[in-house]
């Protein structure tokens, strides 16, 4: 890092603490301002909010990886962004209209009590143990391969990076609540995106151009069907990514994290009425076009670069395999000059804050409208503020504390985590989507389709532990089913499970609508 790189993030510092001065002065009187930003919000600030909310380690880590390691496969989930529509179209009249906080919340109005609560469970414990964990995890390996640093004062550089990226989040979160996520979105996406767009412009201008990218990574089969990287629908024999296992675990999974998850959705309540809210998704759904060409096709840039370079170019783990995760902060280190270099990483720094603002603040709403004021419903609204900056910072500490875990078993959980939202979806995609296509639904049948979900999920968890583990497995049905057959498939077959049981058991107890 040149001292040009430095003086370009000590300005996007500056930038960024100016606009969380600016929102920190605005007060935040009650529950409503604090969580979703007085509900005020415009379309570019929603659109830009949930653009920089989802682009995460997901994507700077595990997209390019996964462009670098299988190429084309995993652009099937940034397709279904355009779900996003669906949240502004069909079910952002119901959440408006219902006034709630929380999804949990909604499920009650729609169900029960018992629904609301399994909800808020999973959503708590998901968020501090995948998402925040696996952000603040990624951001230190990231910071530590850009800026080149080992140890600073003895200490490992990758936990002043992973602290340091949680401290200084965590305090604008506390203090701005859901408006200092909103306007520091508004300045970090377009940084984001330009970083970005050049790292895929000096990516290519490296390797010789598209056409070279698509020779090298044309002639590299993925599977014995003949499919390559370039391959966007594979075989349906192929054991990852058969075309038509992606194209329905994308769209189960695309359903539940834009159209029902707390994390994304929330964005969209802050909206001064429905009409901004819709423009948002619209906004919103266009940047998500964006990543395939931003994250993924670098991925594949770095494997190419890899290729030409006789494996010089990407890192190697013990093994001396090539690290396919390390695809894009590899391009930023080798490829980028003085002063574009730092824009780059103010552009990282940028989604990785954002996603995790988001974070803090969805994952203390959760708390505090959930549990908190349903256990004291006259709270008095600036006390819910106070509840809900203690909150966050609970929510920071236990996330630091799980980053050791995430380190000891690195990839392997990071592998893991993949499958979580394969079978986290299901269950509460049956839950909303029968809700509200279904008048006849009733509060057991939302239940019980949710807490199948839960336990399928678990069974399907614990048996890929178990099996991956284990180093003579017998095979029988339990096997066949929840760990050798395809994740995808199962996805699929999750979600008609748990719509099933939703409607049997709603028909068997009609009484209770």
């Amino acid at each position: 890092m040149a001292l040009l790189d430095w003086i370009v993030i000590g300005v996007f510092c500056i930038a960024l603490i100016g606009v969380v001065i600016y929102v920190v002065s605005q007060k935040n009187n009650n529950s409503a301002d604090y969580f979703l930003g007085g509900r005020d919000a415009t379309w570019i600030a929603i659109g830009a909010s949930i653009f920089a909310s989802n682009i995460g380690s997901e994507h700077l880590i595990g997209l390019a990886g996964a462009g670098a390691s299988s190429g084309m496969a995993m652009a099937h989930w940034e397709i279904q962004g355009w779900m996003i529509l669906i949240l502004g179209w069909v079910f952002v009249p119901f959440y408006t209209r219902s006034m709630v906080y929380t999804m949990p919340e909604f499920l009650e109005r729609r169900y029960n009590k018992e629904s609301r609560t399994i909800l808020s469970v999973i959503s708590l414990i998901s968020y501090v143990l995948t998402k925040v964990a696996v952000t603040v995890y990624a951001g230190g390996l990231v910071f530590q391969q850009v800026f080149g640093i080992k140890e600073i004062w003895g200490i490992d550089f990758f936990w002043i990076a992973a602290i340091g990226l949680v401290v200084i989040t965590a305090l604008y979160t506390i203090f701005g609540g859901m408006k200092s996520v909103l306007y520091t979105s508004v300045l970090q996406t377009p940084i984001l995106l330009l970083g970005s767009v050049i790292i895929l412009v000096l990516g290519l201008k490296a390797v010789g151009g598209w056409d070279q990218v698509l020779a090298i990574c044309g002639a590299q089969p993925v599977n014995e069907y003949g499919d390559k990287m370039t391959d966007l629908m594979r075989n349906l024999g192929d054991k990852d990514y058969p075309w038509l296992g992606a194209l329905v675990g994308s769209a189960v999974i695309g359903f539940w994290y834009w159209c029902t998850d707390q994390y994304i959705v929330q964005r969209v309540l802050s909206g001064k009425d429905e009409k901004e809210a819709r423009r948002g998704t619209i906004f919103g759904a266009y940047l998500k076009l964006l990543p395939v060409f931003i994250f993924l096709i670098p991925g594949m840039i770095a494997y190419a670069l890899n290729s030409k370079t006789g494996g010089a170019f990407l890192p190697v783990d013990a093994a001396g395999v090539a690290m396919s995760d390390a695809a894009f902060p590899t391009l930023v280190a080798k490829l980028l000059p003085a002063g574009v270099k730092g824009l780059v990483v103010c552009g990282i720094l940028a989604a990785l804050m954002s996603s995790l603002a988001s974070l803090f603040n969805s994952s203390s709403m959760l708390f505090t409208i959930d549990f908190y004021k349903r256990l004291r419903p006259d709270t008095p609204e600036k006390k819910l503020v106070r509840i809900g900056q203690v909150a966050t910072v609970i929510i920071v500490v236990l996330g630091i504390l799980w980053i050791p875990i995430m380190r000891s078993v690195g990839n392997v959980l990071y592998n893991y985590l993949q499958d979580v939202q394969s079978v986290l979806a299901p269950g509460i995609a049956s839950a909303f989507l029968l809700g509200i296509c279904w008048k006849r639904a009733t509060a057991k049948g939302g239940m019980w389709g949710l807490l199948s979900g839960i336990i399928i999920g678990l069974t399907r968890l614990g048996a890929k532990v178990y099996y991956s583990n284990s180093t003579n497995p017998t095979d029988n049905w339990f096997k066949a089913v929840f760990y050798d057959f395809n994740w995808l498939y199962f996805c699929g077959v999750m979600l008609i499970v748990c719509c099933l049981i939703v409607i049997i058991v709603s028909l068997l107890y009609s009484e209770d609508q």
